[in-house]
């Protein structure tokens, strides 16, 4: 019997189980359904996209999407320890003030900039939050651009700021640093904290409205873990919904057509799915300056010995916030640039060097949802972001290709820039054919809807769930660093019942 059961050893559980370890006096169980995070490429940051499709990714499909000509995405996100963030860009980005005065406002007290700033401090107390290491020329021509289209330097890189800069990055000594390496590997030393790997969470037991554990399946075997207090779902915004839905908590109508015991009637559970999407405006680079050639023998001896050189570039190295209209109250569109081809998520390599700019929508008007295939949790659910259902969201993209196909034919850029990737003439008709995700899902057990303000589910006793899928409304920049906040007030939270 253990006092709390964490699910999901990602970006939020890890920080959760570390946390609550702190206290000798209380037993922690942390489940993780991938391996430990071992694999080298985890940990050199340039080598992320070879993590994608491989068995440490949960390589998750959504269903074809109306408006973007019947695609199938492709939604990569880690199955490790440390989860997406052992195999993210590792750009740390808080997102803008009034992306959390807005939860508030939403009826969730606590929540505001000033009620979560602590939380954030306290994960850059942890993490290791720093500059770049070794910044591409190509990198260094992208900010040149911006300011030759009047995109002025950004105070921070944060979200709030209009402007242009290089990402921080969650980075130690030019390696990544991820939840993995900063909370749970220093928390291992502790008697008191358990970790399983391997171990694929089945269904939440639930006892008269109250979760008292959770069935698994370990290398064919099924077992249950016990929790005498919580327990604390982490399992990110696809895997939480799924699993709240395989235990009968979710839409009633859903939960009957599967045969699925209706445990709580829960209707949002699976709804208000957002994600950043983002397209890419490519061109090829007439020097052999770009991170194509950064596998080579002395760049990875550079690495080793003293953590320098291409090989700790995080990709997406410099950006920038801009508003696609003046009257926008925040900034719209978040720029990722990448001194290297970057097509299908890497997979893909032309051939030669590039560069690349993505535009990403992050005031975000389309909602989606998440919902079950069928009762076997092997079977991943079906996912329906449904990009651009509003049209809004179109538009705005559209305004942010605009804007970086006059960032690439800017002077900057004159000394490197060759043929384009994509002849770019109608840009919603690029959108349609190339967008992906930027692999930022949130909001399918919102705060408002699925739990209160201190992430207790709705119906049913001492269950919360504490991870991107509890944001009413998604921020305005990359996510990690919001869901390692939410992670850390959630621990806040529960140790005041503790």
């Amino acid at each position: 019997m253990y006092d709390y059961i964490v699910i999901g050893a990602g970006s939020a559980g890890c920080i959760v189980a570390s946390r609550l370890s702190e206290n000798p006096d209380l037993h922690v169980l942390l489940i993780e359904a991938g391996p430990p995070d071992r694999q080298r490429e985890i940990h050199i940051p340039a080598a992320f996209s070879k993590l994608f499709k491989s068995p440490l990714d949960w390589n998750f499909t959504t269903v074809p999407q109306e408006h973007l000509n019947g695609r199938a995405l492709y939604w990569p996100r880690g199955k490790m320890l440390g989860g997406s963030s052992s195999m993210n860009a590792m750009v740390y980005v808080r997102g803008r003030r009034s992306d959390y005065d807005r939860w508030r406002d939403l009826g969730n007290p606590g929540w505001g900039f000033d009620d979560v700033r602590p939380y954030f401090e306290a994960v850059e107390s942890k993490v290791s939050v720093s500059d770049q290491r070794s910044i591409n020329p190509l990198s260094h021509a992208f900010v040149e651009a911006c300011g030759q289209c009047n995109i002025a330097r950004a105070p921070s890189m944060n979200g709030d700021d209009e402007g242009a800069g290089f990402y921080r990055v969650t980075q130690r000594n030019g390696r990544r640093s991820s939840a993995a390496d900063a909370y749970l590997r220093p928390a291992l030393r502790r008697g008191n904290l358990t970790v399983w790997t391997g171990v694929h969470a089945t269904r939440l037991l639930i006892d008269n409205g109250r979760a008292t554990g959770v069935e698994y399946v370990q290398r064919g075997s099924t077992g249950q873990a016990h929790a005498a207090r919580e327990v604390i779902l982490c399992a990110g915004a696809i895997g939480s919904p799924q699993l709240l839905l395989l235990s009968g908590i979710g839409p009633r109508e859903q939960l009957e057509a599967l045969g699925i015991p209706v445990v709580a009637e829960v209707a949002s559970v699976g709804e208000n799915l957002q994600d950043h999407p983002a397209v890419v405006v490519g061109f090829g680079c007439t020097q052999p300056i770009s991170l194509s050639n950064a596998e080579t023998i002395p760049n990875f001896v550079r690495y080793l010995l003293r953590g320098q050189g291409p090989l700790t570039s995080n990709v997406a190295e410099a950006g920038a916030f801009i508003r696609t209209q003046p009257e926008c109250a925040d900034c719209d569109i978040q720029f990722h640039f990448a001194p290297v081809h970057y097509v299908e998520h890497g997979l893909v390599k032309p051939p030669g060097h590039g560069f690349s700019i993505g535009p990403t929508l992050v005031t975000v008007e389309s909602r989606g949802r998440i919902f079950l295939r069928s009762v076997d949790p092997f079977d991943p659910p079906a996912i329906d972001p449904q990009y651009f259902s509003n049209e809004a969201d179109l538009r705005r993209l559209a305004a942010g290709v605009k804007v970086a196909k006059k960032l690439a034919m800017s002077r900057a850029f004159d000394p490197y820039r060759g043929e384009p990737v994509y002849k770019i003439d109608d840009e919603e008709a690029h959108i349609r054919v190339h967008a992906e995700t930027l692999y930022h899902p949130v909001g399918t057990c919102a705060m408002g809807s699925v739990v209160d303000h201190e992430l207790r589910t709705y119906g049913i006793a001492s269950l919360r769930i504490a991870d991107a899928s509890v944001m009413p409304v998604i921020v305005g920049g990359n996510t990690q660093a919001a869901t390692m906040m939410i992670a850390e007030k959630a621990s806040h939270l529960i140790r005041d019942v503790a």
